[in-house]
């Protein structure tokens, strides 16, 4: 069985990434199972709370799941043309020992986002690349997934009610689970 973490950006209660990362884990293809979590409860990274209490609850849960899993997802949102803070910060505590950037060294890794705008996620997808090198993942670059405007793909609750995309996105996850295998 193949288990990928699968991480949205967003703390949006009906957040369109946190409704394609629940879409996912049903597209998910067989044998494949997808981990799903948000940031809910990361705080901000500080070094020093970081020495007097150690590692957040919330971010030993991701650790603890990124160390198990057989590859990353990112789902990503876009602000000002960018990764959203709240994501980098995570990605960020998550680097930090024990485990720190071997957690990630090697690590498969894909990235997809949706967004309101006609662009999709592309310039924070591209954002990721030099986070993901410094970390020293294995970008998969043989697919891509941009959701451009989401509010007509998603309901009010932040469910994926679009077949022609959950059709994509189900292609993607074939596609990245395909590549693990190799």
């Amino acid at each position: 069985m193949t288990r990928i973490l699968a991480l949205s950006g967003s703390l949006r209660k009906a957040s369109f990434n946190t409704g394609l990362l629940r879409a996912a884990v049903t597209a998910a293809p067989a044998g494949v199972t997808i981990d799903a979590h948000t940031l809910h409860g990361v705080p901000l990274y500080d070094g020093d709370a970081e020495a007097a209490t150690g590692v957040p609850p919330a971010v030993a849960t991701l650790k603890d799941a990124l160390a198990t899993a057989d590859a990353l997802l990112l789902v990503t949102p876009e602000y000002n043309n960018g990764i959203p803070g709240v994501f980098k910060n995570a990605i960020d505590w998550m680097s930090r020992p024990p485990g720190g950037t071997s957690l990630f060294k090697g690590k498969p890794v894909a990235v997809i986002g949706a967004s309101p705008g006609g662009f999709g996620t592309i310039l924070a997808q591209d954002h990721w690349l030099p986070v993901l090198r410094t970390l020293g993942t294995r970008p998969w670059f043989e697919g891509r997934l941009m959701v451009s405007r989401a509010g007509n793909l998603f309901d009010a609750e932040g469910n994926l009610t679009d077949a022609e995309t959950t059709k994509r996105l189900a292609e993607f996850l074939q596609g990245f689970a395909g590549s693990l295998q190799r």
